[in-house]
Parts: structure tokens; sequence; C-alpha cells
């Protein structure tokens, strides 16, 4: 049987580019060259180009997503996306790659792009009956007013920027008169955000793909953050405990499966996605904070963990992954 071509994305545009670079090194060792001939291409604001071996660098042909070498003209059976941030993630190379009828390793244009909007994607959690923390969402064009904003929600809150991940530009407010710098430290990464009600409890994060038609969650972690909270340092930089699978009874650990379940069928996704919860114990359920399209793959990163306590390698798991998207084409 001949082999499947497939184009791995990596770069992307903005400041998350150095995460796809990152999760880009543990993706390339680990596709199985047995099955799969793979191209990267590095998705650059320059333009999009396949580098070879020799260190040469050849345009890809964005008419019908082609590349031609010395060999020939290559065209591409499927499209494993690596990107995080834009354009990966927020559903302008899902769109793209559909009007080229091309298939791809992560969810829709749609939910791709609903999803990278932070209160979108919580008010269609709240819609679907899953617990989320009460929040608001500013515009950069409109006017805001902190003491209105005090007046709606409880303090301590999260401010972060409502577009975009690795939690670039957030920030934990305890007091008042902090509320402000917050915001604009948050409108430096974007023209929106989301301001939400700090909830108490433990955070887990679980990682649910899709293999064989079936919803497969991962043994989930719990974040234990050094820092005041789970941010770009913490999560890139060793700031925090990683437990996994974490150490929770197993009435517990349903909620949470079944949660995740609920939240990836909800907003129809595909591939793999990684979710963040809260779990409130005296509410005794998880809230939805985020959901990550395209989860980080370095080998810090806590879906390649998850995969290694599940009992299967990386390997095995990217292969999932490829040929659940050559079956659903």
């Amino acid at each position: 049987m001949a082999k499947k071509i497939i184009a791995f994305l990596t770069g992307g545009y903005s400041g998350e580019a150095e995460i796809s670079y990152l999760s880009a090194l543990t993706i390339n060792k680990n596709l199985d060259r047995e099955k799969y001939d793979v191209y990267t291409i590095d998705i650059r604001p320059d333009g999009w180009w396949y580098k070879a071996d020799d260190g040469s660098e050849t345009t890809i042909d964005k008419n019908d997503f082609s590349l031609t070498l010395a060999a020939g003209k290559i065209q591409f059976d499927v499209v494993l996306i690596g990107i995080h941030g834009t354009p990966g993630e927020d559903g302008k190379l899902q769109g793209y790659l559909d009007m080229m009828g091309l298939p791809y390793t992560s969810c829709d244009a749609a939910t791709s792009a609903l999803t990278f909007n932070k209160r979108y994607t919580v008010a269609v959690a709240a819609f679907g009956g899953i617990h989320v923390a009460k929040s608001l969402h500013l515009f950069k064009h409109r006017e805001y007013d902190t003491k209105s904003i005090l007046a709606q929600l409880k303090l301590p809150y999260f401010v972060k920027p409502n577009n975009g991940g690795s939690s670039i530009g957030m920030s934990k407010v305890t007091k008042g008169e902090d509320l402000s710098a917050a915001i604009q430290k948050a409108f430096q990464e974007d023209s929106q955000v989301l301001i939400e009600e700090f909830i108490a409890g433990r955070e887990f994060t679980i990682g649910v793909f899709r293999s064989k038609g079936e919803i497969i969650t991962l043994p989930f972690t719990e974040i234990i953050a050094k820092n005041e909270f789970f941010d770009f340092e913490a999560k890139y930089h060793g700031k925090s405990e990683e437990i996994t699978p974490a150490k929770v009874d197993e009435s517990v650990a349903e909620k949470v499966r079944a949660a995740a379940r609920q939240v990836y069928g909800l907003f129809n996704c595909r591939g793999v996605i990684r979710i963040d919860f809260i779990y409130n114990e005296s509410v005794g359920a998880p809230y939805m904070l985020e959901i990550n399209t395209v989860p980080g793959q370095s080998e810090a990163s806590l879906v390649p963990q998850q995969v290694r306590a599940m009992g299967w390698s990386l390997k095995e798991f990217y292969s999932a992954l490829v040929d659940e998207a050559l079956t659903g084409k």
C-alpha cells in the first residue's frame, strides 16, 4: 500500500509560534515514517515554506496547496495542524483547507473560530448545561467602567485576552485598584478582554480525542501552580507541579471525564483537544475554563504526558489522529 502524504504545518503568525516549533520537534520525531511521507511546512508571515534536509526552502503553491520539487509535484493526502494561535487554531487554515478539499487533524473552521474566542466558548458551554464562571466581555473600541465591573462581579478575577492562548497577557486581580492595569495588559495582546470570577477548587486539564468513531478521554492532569496561577511561566518554565494521572476519587474523576465528553460533543470537536476545568468541591462539579483545539505537544506539554499515562506511544497516538482524519474525508 502506498504511503499517505502528510503536510505537517508548524509556525504561525502570533507570539505562540515559538510554542508551535517546540511542538513540532515532538510530533516530527514520533510520526510513523513507515506509514507516511511527511513534509513539514513552516507557515510564517513571509510565506509558506517547505524546508528540505539541505536547508533550502521551497514555497507552497497556495492555489492548490501543492509543493513542486525537482522530482515533481506533490499533492498532499492529509494535513496535520500543529500551529498554536493564528492561523492554525482560529479557523483560518481550516476554512482554506476545506476549500481545497483536504482532510486535517483538528476541529473544523466553525468550531476552531468559536473556541478561539473564550467568551463565546463559555456562553455556548453554559447554554449546553456545562458549569462556567460568571464573566464580562470588553472591547477595545467601547468604553468600560471599572466601578461597574466591580459591582457586577465578585473579586478575585482572572483578566485575560479573549483570543489566544498560553496564558500570555493574563493576570489575577485580587484588589479593585489593580483591575485597570490588568485590563490594559490584556488589551496589549488582543482587542477583546475577558474578565472572569475566580472559581475556588482543584485545577484539572484533560485531553480528549476521537478514534474509530469513539470519543476517548485521556488520563487527566492536576495542575498545582507555584506561581499565583497557571501562567506562561508555569506552563513552559517549570513553575508548576503536574500530576498525571490526577490523584482523585473515582466519583470525581468520572464527573470530569463525563463533562469532557459532553464538551467534545457539544462543540462538534475533531482531533485532539484539551479542556481546562476547575473542580469546585463545594458544588461538587467541574467548571469549564477553556478549550484548546491545538494543544501543546512539546516534551513538557500535558497531552503527551496523558498519552503515555494511557499506555500508548506518541507514534500510536499521532497515527490514530491522522487515520481518523483520513477516515472522515
